[in-house]
């Protein structure tokens, strides 16, 4: 693909901004008084990038130059607004709900239906159509069927194994079963290392919710939490049980997983694939690297599928002064081959479209081939993310997992209040 950006091209763009306000003004007519102005420019103009990634060492060098890059060529300035992850997501509702922010935005695929509820984002539909996108790719940004953000970079959250621990326990093959799974973290334990180093904080419970998947919950129906069912239970009773065995260990969230994992003290993880560049900037291992295993969750009965949910960042266009560029910016960042395997490369970060999933440059990388195989190839979105509560809903079902580790509450009970706290949430 051509990374300039021609007058043509923003022409063009100029187009779709206006049809993309078209569609996105029906919506704006509903009674809120906060309705986006259109933006009229007719050439390149400049625009505002928020991006958490501006305000990480690790990644500010490559972002500011993709900044750069684009704004040289359409002669515009991108104006970087970074933002710490740990508040973008406040930071960000607060100056789009209050106008003080309109561009282009970086944004994790969990928080697009919070922002989205603000009734001011672009609708990218148009834009994305031919673009190259893989279809899970699109769907991780996607807002009940709107195509809110464009994908910059999907994965999912899985299991990260050290090859050379679980050899070292007899295991030369990953488990496919939790009946394997148990054996084979119980085998590890007789090494001296954690087993697995899983969330137990209430911060990355959220965790268990994939193991709820796994032992057959489908977590929520239509608008009916499932949370409490018999699958739900049996979930947490296992993780319980793993607790007490000292299969897991207390008080231990990605943070701590990583450095655990990164100092070879455990010997499987959940992580996002980004966790590869944590473990191994942060290991004394010099060749740890090397021995980094994604595995495919294992599941309740031979022949199930293997769950894993969705991880990414999507880049969103808020409505309003510098919309237009701002959307063929988030168009190029994200599909412009050049463009994207350069991000691959500086970040390890993998690109959405399928011309660039296919390229030498990414089939070669064994460990993303692996995860994109093993793990990412069956991950689903949490069903939760649909709600702007989401996040409330998670600490709701994480307070009442982290009651039953610490034995305060039975897995029945606790899940049962868990499903009717997250039930109360919807109404």
């Amino acid at each position: 693909m051509n990374s300039n950006v021609s007058r043509r091209d923003m022409l063009r763009l100029v187009g779709l901004g206006a049809g993309a306000l078209g569609l996105g003004g029906v919506a704006a007519c509903a009674p809120s008084a906060d309705a986006p102005e259109a933006d009229t420019a007719k050439s390149a103009t400049n625009f505002s990038f928020a991006s958490w990634s501006l305000a990480d060492n690790a990644s500010k060098a490559k972002i500011e130059q993709l900044m750069t890059g684009y704004g040289s060529k359409a002669g515009i300035t991108v104006n970087g607004v970074p933002l710490a992850y740990n508040s973008y997501l406040n930071q960000l509702t607060l100056q789009v709900r209050g106008g003080q922010f309109t561009g282009a935005a970086q944004m994790d695929i969990a928080w697009l239906a919070g922002l989205a509820a603000l009734g001011k984002l672009r609708d990218l539909g148009d834009v994305a159509k031919d673009a190259g996108y893989t279809a899970a790719a699109l769907s991780s940004g996607q807002v009940e069927g709107k195509q809110v953000g464009l994908p910059w970079t999907t994965a999912a959250i899985g299991l990260i194994a050290n090859r050379d621990l679980m050899q070292k326990a007899g295991i030369t093959t990953a488990p496919t079963t939790i009946d394997d799974f148990e054996a084979a973290l119980r085998a590890l334990k007789g090494t001296g290392v954690i087993p697995y180093a899983a969330s137990t904080k209430v911060a990355q419970l959220k965790d268990i919710l994939i193991w709820m998947q796994t032992f057959g919950s489908p977590l929520l129906d239509g608008d009916k939490v499932a949370v409490g069912d018999d699958a739900s239970i049996e979930a947490v009773a296992w993780y319980k049980k793993l607790y007490d065995a000292k299969l897991i260990a207390p008080d231990v969230e990605r943070v701590d997983a990583r450095t655990l994992f990164a100092q070879g003290k455990a010997a499987i993880y959940d992580d996002a694939i980004v966790g590869r560049d944590f473990v191994v900037k942060g290991s004394p291992d010099k060749s740890i690297a090397d021995k980094l295993d994604p595995v495919a969750r294992p599941v309740k009965n031979a022949g199930d599928k293997p769950r894993a949910v969705q991880w990414g960042h999507a880049v969103v266009v808020v409505e309003g002064e510098g919309a237009n560029t701002a959307t063929d910016f988030a168009k190029w960042l994200t599909s412009d081959e050049q463009t994207v395997l350069g991000y691959f490369k500086d970040l390890s970060l993998p690109p959405t479209t399928t011309a660039a999933l296919a390229s030498e440059q990414v089939k070669t990388d064994a460990f993303t081939s692996q995860f994109s195989e093993r793990i990412t190839a069956t991950a689903t979105p949490n069903p939760f993310w649909k709600y702007p509560q989401y996040a409330q809903m998670e600490t709701a079902i994480s307070e009442h997992v982290q009651a039953v580790l610490v034995g305060k509450s039975k897995p029945a009970d606790a899940m049962r209040e868990a499903g009717a706290a997250v039930q109360a949430l919807i109404k």
